[in-house]
């Protein structure tokens, strides 16, 4: 289902949340950001910090490996004034864009949904009770599950998401799980059904016990905003932080304190203005890396592996932009 459908709930449960107005706030601390250089040269190697932050962001689907996007990214804003929504559009396009992805043309319809609201709890509640099949498909490994979906409902942070995947064929890009209602041809077994009508016949090039053609691709995301839980950040720190919940599977619980990353910045609005080098290594790691291996722990290391290139390379950039320039 569309996600525009969506928008006739929100308006509905919402009320008066379309007028509300985000005003950006020059973050005050008396600290100094945590940065990620400190904590290297406690002696830890950056590939184990690495695989420490894969392991406890990192929110794959229940038997499927980590999802990320493919092809256009068309984001919507609604109930925020039109500059701030503007922003905030902007700003996930070009994250999008700077990770090799499309973003969609004026008009599209959206696949990333971003709903601010003064009461974000009864929103998402009233989604769910009123759109359930927006949110549970019904196909294998799409989503995260009933437990999550009560989570995303119940919870009380000032930015929670929800997001479903589409385990795929690589080869042909048709989706590789069916859905309730799914039939081609006569799916029954008498006298000339089959029952294989009820499922997506995958043909394999070639029979592997390390690679598959399946692999997973995130379709939607709904992002819902608390309004009245964000005054503490600036509408970039906000923009920045969803888009980088928007282009990965993120466990909204994540303990991140240990890292400088934008996901701290309820907590410690201090920590970060944008996407850290940290954030942008590993949105970069997970895109480059090769997402057809077989074996999730080793789907995970070799993101892990492309987070710590990527992150030398981000570094190497910044120091060589600091460097004195000889006349």
């Amino acid at each position: 289902m569309s996600l525009l459908a969506l928008l006739s709930v929100v308006a509905l449960v919402s009320g008066g949340a379309g007028q509300a107005q985000t005003q950006p706030t020059q973050p005050v601390s008396d600290t100094d950001p945590v940065q990620l250089e400190d904590v290297v040269v406690t002696g830890r190697r950056l590939d184990d910090l690495v695989r420490d932050f894969v392991g406890e962001v990192a929110a794959p689907n229940s038997g499927r490996g980590l999802a990320r996007w493919d092809g256009p990214v068309c984001v919507g804003v609604a109930n925020l004034r039109n500059d701030a929504a503007q922003y905030i559009t902007d700003r996930v396009s070009t994250v999008a864009e700077d990770l090799g992805l499309r973003p969609g043309a004026p008009g599209c319809t959206p696949n990333i949904l971003i709903i601010a609201t003064a009461d974000g709890r009864e929103v998402a509640s009233r989604l769910v009770s009123d759109r359930a099949r927006s949110f549970r498909a019904g196909g294998s490994g799409m989503d995260q599950g009933s437990a999550a979906l009560r989570q995303f409902t119940q919870s009380e942070r000032p930015v929670r998401w929800w997001q479903q995947s589409m385990p795929v064929d690589s080869e042909t890009g048709r989706r590789a799980v069916r859905l309730p209602g799914d039939c081609e041809g006569p799916c029954n077994t008498a006298p000339n059904g089959s029952v294989l009508g009820y499922a997506p016949i995958i043909n394999v090039d070639s029979a592997s016990r390390l690679r598959t053609q399946i692999v997973d691709r995130m379709f939607r995301t709904i992002v819902i905003v608390d309004v009245d839980a964000i005054q503490q950040v600036s509408l970039s720190q906000l923009a920045d932080y969803v888009a980088f919940a928007s282009m990965a599977q993120i466990d909204p619980e994540a303990d991140t304190s240990a890292y400088a990353s934008i996901l701290n910045v309820f907590d410690h609005p201090e920590v970060a203005d944008s996407l850290t080098t940290w954030d942008k290594a590993y949105l970069s790691g997970l895109y480059q890396a090769e997402s057809t291996r077989l074996n999730r722990r080793a789907n995970r290391n070799e993101i892990s592996e492309s987070i710590v290139d990527a992150h030398s390379e981000l570094r190497r950039r910044e120091d060589a932009d600091s460097w004195p320039q000889t006349p």
